[in-house]
């Protein structure tokens, strides 16, 4: 692998540095997951919201105290500031958030950009090495020329292993990240629905 490396030329340098950043924001996000995973509280939530429905602020404010659940935030965000603008709290809690888990993912996109134009330049660049020499050695000694485009498409080979190993985990956080949107549009709108018909003196409560 090492050879390779070398054989690649010097494209091979920012390469080694995009996988390298790649790698690191694919742990950092992994482990953001799974610790997100770990601080969701359904049952917390449900009796939030069922707090809410009783008009029970105080109790609700409560349960979700010291709570690390973000749809709980959000929506702690949302009672904190019914009584002014309860769609603007919840919007912009909730855009604080996604901010947060979408956090180096537009990075990461560059590097799934980059590698494989990165890989196409080394190649091209390689090429262009194989035909100066062959103006300068003539085809008495096809085998060299042959040798420089192999070792010229090192790149593009590294490139595009680097794009793909980067794309699936990629889409992975970018669909966590759309899921995680649509709870908390779902519970916020469910809670502006029953902040309403408490408004209107409705009952909600079972």
């Amino acid at each position: 692998m090492l050879d390779y490396f070398y054989q690649g030329g010097p494209v091979m340098y920012p390469l080694l540095f995009c996988s390298l950043v790649s790698l690191t924001i694919i742990i950092e996000r992994s482990i953001f997951w799974l610790r997100e995973k770990r601080h969701r509280d359904t049952s917390s939530l449900d009796t939030f919201m069922h707090m809410v429905e009783k008009n029970d602020f105080d109790d609700a404010k409560r349960v979700a105290q010291d709570s690390k659940d973000f749809v709980i935030r959000v929506m702690v965000c949302g009672i904190l500031h019914r009584e002014f603008s309860l769609q603007d709290a919840l919007r912009m809690s909730a855009d604080e958030e996604l901010d947060r888990m979408r956090r180096y993912l537009s990075i990461l996109d560059t590097m799934i950009t980059l590698s494989p134009l990165l890989g196409i330049l080394g190649t091209v660049m390689g090429i262009i090495n194989s035909f100066q020499m062959l103006g300068t050695l003539g085809v008495e000694n096809p085998r060299m020329i042959t040798v420089g485009i192999a070792q010229a498409l090192i790149t593009t080979a590294f490139g595009l292993i680097i794009a793909i190993f980067s794309l699936i985990p990629y889409n992975y956080f970018v669909t966590r990240v759309d899921k995680a949107a649509l709870e908390v549009e779902q519970y916020g709108t469910n809670l502006e629905i029953i902040l309403e018909k408490n408004k209107n003196g409705v009952s909600t409560a079972p």
